[in-house]
């Protein structure tokens, strides 16, 4: 009895543990350098495990269940000293209500990466200060995928961390890295991010919140329903880019979702698709090879 009353008060003192948001992956291809299983690889891709998947990045608490899959791939084209310069893909996925699906809800080929790294270097986030660009590029996307994540759930729920991806970009623009400017070219984290956060796209956040919730999450109850509610989420995205034709915030989200799009309505009860079709033309003309695939 004693044991027991004991355990009960230890269990009172002692905080609950906070799990994280992420359950990242990160995966390091060296190839191209000629020296793949040089160590500082290796250590590299374990301190960038640590910090995505132990890193407290919200006031939120998170259950072990909604821990968010992501993946970051990151290729190593050349390195000299502590200079490396490469790409990072990075995707990331949520699961769907009743299923055993995870759907993509993210797909970003950042090719302006370039950073300095010495092996065992502290990667510490700290929103107000550039340190590092590897640390900065790394948290930007995290607060991005957060967002993301958040918008497929409720309405505008992403708000908060897009901005806080913002402070990172207006903070990193200072330093002599790619990607954080205006003029740093069309398919950069500034110009994502931009427009993720400007009025001209907030039909962009209804549709994936209309789209998660309304479409996807209702596939197990009422497929039909669900897949009108898809039709209406990619009218919402034709509305987008009638102000904005080939935006790079379009063009990321059917990374993600062509394939998806395309197997969703391959199958199950009929719609009304010809409007639809014309649609997805318009908006992402380079995946007419999925379109051409939809039969009902």
């Amino acid at each position: 009895m004693r044991r027991f009353l004991f355990l009960v008060a230890l269990l009172l003192i002692i905080p609950a543990a906070q799990a994280q948001e992420l359950n990242a992956t990160v995966t390091i291809d060296a190839e191209q350098t000629g020296q793949p299983n040089f160590q500082v690889f290796r250590t590299l891709e374990q301190q960038l495990t640590e910090l995505l998947n132990t890193t407290t990045w919200t006031n939120r608490e998170f259950k072990n269940q909604e821990r968010i899959d992501c993946n970051f791939t990151l290729i190593i084209q050349n390195f000299e000293s502590t200079a490396f310069e490469g790409t990072l893909q990075v995707q990331a996925s949520r699961p769907i209500f009743g299923s055993l699906y995870d759907s993509p809800i993210y797909n970003y080929n950042d090719r302006q990466f370039r950073f300095d790294y010495t092996e065992f270097q502290p990667l510490v986030f700290n929103i107000n200060t550039f340190d590092s660009n590897l640390v900065s590029v790394l948290t930007y996307h995290v607060y991005t995928i957060l967002g993301i994540d958040a918008d497929t759930f409720e309405l505008n729920g992403g708000g908060e961390y897009y901005a806080t991806a913002k402070q990172i970009v207006n903070t990193a623009a200072s330093s002599n890295f790619a990607g954080w400017k205006p003029t740093d070219g069309t398919q950069s984290r500034f110009r994502w991010n931009d427009a993720i956060i400007s009025n001209v796209y907030a039909e962009f956040h209804d549709a994936l919140y209309t789209y998660h919730r309304h479409g996807l999450d209702k596939m197990d109850t009422n497929q039909k329903e669900a897949k009108n509610n898809i039709i209406k989420a990619i009218a919402k995205l034709k509305n987008v880019n009638d102000r904005r034709p080939n935006s790079f915030l379009l063009r990321t989200f059917f990374d993600a979702k062509a394939d998806e799009i395309e197997k969703i309505f391959s199958g199950g009860p009929t719609v009304d698709i010809n409007q639809f079709i014309d649609n997805l033309n318009r908006i992402a003309p380079t995946r007419r090879s999925n379109w051409s695939n939809i039969k009902l």
